[in-house]
């Protein structure tokens, strides 16, 4: 059981289930209750298609990490393949029904993710940049996932979700980017950006999309969808975004660091900008 405990890695689902989280109450904001039940439902299934992904992901890198990590559930033994794929279709097994269930809504968007999700696994994660956008989508869609269980027909909730999905995008983008520029020694079967466009090319790449999400976070507090406290806050997680966006080609690992804090600031102020 320790195998498959491992195989879901719980810290990436948890992280999951809190972004979902995050997106519910974003959506709604401090002044309209929060339907803690669907948020909580919408959160539980996050993580249940995290966890089957997780699964997923390690199934189809077995032969790789059995070079690169055999210290991991399939190439140790502690997981047979075959019990790998069958713990990633029984844990997205229910998130089918379920989301139809909250919303019709959570239903399109858990199909299509988990289209992309297989997509990446067999196809894009060997394309380098095309693999990146994906995943910054997967990663964003979780803000949407959580905005749509509980939004009320509100078109300012959608926008505060929405607004929040961009940036977590862009803001992805750029670390995988980064990712890709600290790991380029060492990847094997890949033709990522740093591969195709050197280091300094791909820096730039990074650099681009984070500078767009610095750009781009002060709209919510200018159209009015978040008050003037998301402003004051986003700009520690803007400072993170423009030192990684310098730094990005040069010094790849401390980059990714700091897009990390500036994520979380982001977060922070998402939340605190609900408060009239």
């Amino acid at each position: 059981m320790l195998g498959y405990l491992r195989l879901i890695r719980p810290v990436n689902c948890v992280m999951s289930a809190v972004g979902c989280l995050l997106g519910s109450y974003v959506a709604v904001g401090s002044t309209v209750p929060l339907d803690l039940l669907l948020a909580l439902q919408a959160a539980a299934i996050a993580l249940l298609f995290t966890a089957g992904g997780n699964s997923l992901n390690d199934y189809y890198d077995r032969d790789v990490d059995g070079i690169n990590h055999p210290d991991r559930p399939i190439p140790s033994g502690s997981v047979s393949p075959r019990g790998a794929l069958a713990m990633a279709a029984i844990l997205f097994a229910p998130t089918i029904p379920w989301s139809l269930w909250i919303r019709w809504e959570l239903l399109v968007l858990v199909l299509i993710n988990l289209a992309l999700m297989a997509s990446y696994e067999v196809v894009f994660k060997r394309e380098g940049f095309r693999g990146n956008i994906l995943i910054s989508w997967l990663v964003s869609s979780l803000f949407i996932f959580g905005g749509l269980a509980v939004y009320e027909g509100s078109i300012e909730a959608l926008q505060r979700v929405l607004f929040l999905a961009l940036l977590a995008f862009l803001a992805t983008l750029g670390r995988e980017v980064i990712k890709d520029i600290e790991d380029v020694t060492g990847d094997v079967g890949r033709r990522t950006l740093p591969m195709r466009l050197g280091e300094t090319g791909a820096g730039r790449v990074a650099s681009l999309s984070l500078l767009l999400a610095v750009g781009l976070s002060a709209v919510p507090a200018t159209l009015g969808v978040l008050s003037i406290y998301y402003l004051f806050t986003v700009l520690g997680a803007d400072a993170m975004f423009i030192y990684a966006a310098l730094n990005s080609a040069r010094r790849p690992a401390t980059a990714r660091r700091a897009v990390k804090y500036g994520m979380l600031i982001a977060l922070l102020a998402f939340l605190v900008g609900g408060f009239p």
